[in-house]
């Protein structure tokens, strides 16, 4: 099923279920007032709104199906505006590997063989509409299109395989860098709480059955699309490439404490090799820029500029938007 949180002024938004094509919606607050609440009691809530989703899609002109009305996803707030807690995984070593040969260095060998998780904030989650709004072009300003999942409770030390019948939901995301405060960040050892100010989800989350096969070894082998301005930067398959899958990362993350539902955890930015039959582009504008260094290039892709609209998609199996588009336009803070 396909669920999104509607801006009605409050903190987690009005939960409304979507249709599979993403033309109407139903508002399931009659169910749960929010998919923040649907979470906490996931067994019992999620049944109801799997039978709404069915007849939603079926249109079937009962009371419910006559209520329904048209998805607009600039009335959408993030699925989960507030995460019980967040963390990014570095799962495309790929993005990494051309980080550390720009610096002329290599990706520490334990990143091969286990999950690395970071913690990154959880609250002050946008909306697939909402403005970026930051004050300073010359913090190297950053998109990064990734894929996360919404976690159920989960307790310490759970294997992959519990952690994979925990995965409630996933998501689509923007996660922005100031990539020019990263080197200050790092040198001080103390994370990137500055560098990381701001992150956006696609308008609605999907249960993994919605990708059919596609869902696959806990992973999403559906193609992801990034544009700028306009323009075509990245086309790019979200299943290849990925050292570890989305239940070895929640299994990771489970290793030394019990999971909370709602816990949002992301693969990290998408990032793929290129082979003779396909150049995949970029999901972040720094993979663009370690490539041309690592080439030698003086002339490197500028960071965003006021004014810039990123729009980030992913397709289903019949190429179709499956979370719905995020499409956003960097505006400059004002005093």
């Amino acid at each position: 099923m396909k669920l999104a949180s509607l801006d009605d002024g409050t903190r987690d938004g009005q939960l409304a279920v979507v249709s599979r094509d993403l033309s109407t919606a139903h508002i399931a607050d009659g169910i749960a007032p929010s998919l923040r609440a649907a979470l906490d009691d996931w067994a019992f809530i999620a049944p109801q709104l799997d039978a709404l989703y069915r007849q939603l899609n079926d249109g079937k002109g009962d009371a419910k199906a006559r209520r329904a009305f048209d998805f607009d996803p600039a009335q959408c707030m993030a699925p989960l505006p507030r995460a019980s807690s967040r963390v990014c995984g570095a799962t495309y070593l790929h993005h990494h590997d051309l980080e550390q040969r720009a610096l002329g260095r290599s990706v520490p060998a334990a990143w091969r063989d286990a999950p690395q998780l970071q913690q990154v904030a959880g609250d002050g989650l946008l909306g697939p509409t909402q403005h970026l709004v930051l004050a300073r072009e010359e913090w190297g300003i950053d998109f990064g299109a990734e894929l996360a999942i919404v976690s159920g409770d989960l307790r310490q030390g759970a294997t992959p395989d519990a952690a994979l019948g925990q995965i409630r939901l996933l998501l689509l995301a923007n996660a922005i860098t100031l990539r020019n405060l990263v080197p200050d960040a790092l040198a001080a050892g103390f994370g990137l709480l500055q560098a990381k100010p701001v992150t956006a989800f696609a308008p609605v989350a999907v249960t993994p059955d919605e990708l059919g096969d596609a869902w696959t070894a806990a992973k999403a082998a559906l193609p992801l699309r990034v544009r700028v301005n306009g323009n075509p930067v990245g086309t790019l398959e979200a299943g290849e490439d990925m050292t570890f899958n989305f239940a070895q990362l929640l299994s990771a993350l489970a290793m030394t404490r019990p999971v909370t539902a709602g816990t949002i955890v992301s693969a990290g930015v998408v990032s793929n090799r290129a082979t003779r039959r396909h150049t995949p582009g970029y999901a972040s504008i720094a993979e663009a820029r370690w490539l041309e260094m690592a080439n030698g290039s003086e002339a490197l892709t500028p960071f965003m500029r006021f004014g810039d609209t990123v729009h980030i998609d992913m397709l289903d199996g019949h190429g179709k938007s499956l979370f719905g588009a995020i499409e956003q336009t960097l505006k400059a803070a004002t005093a």
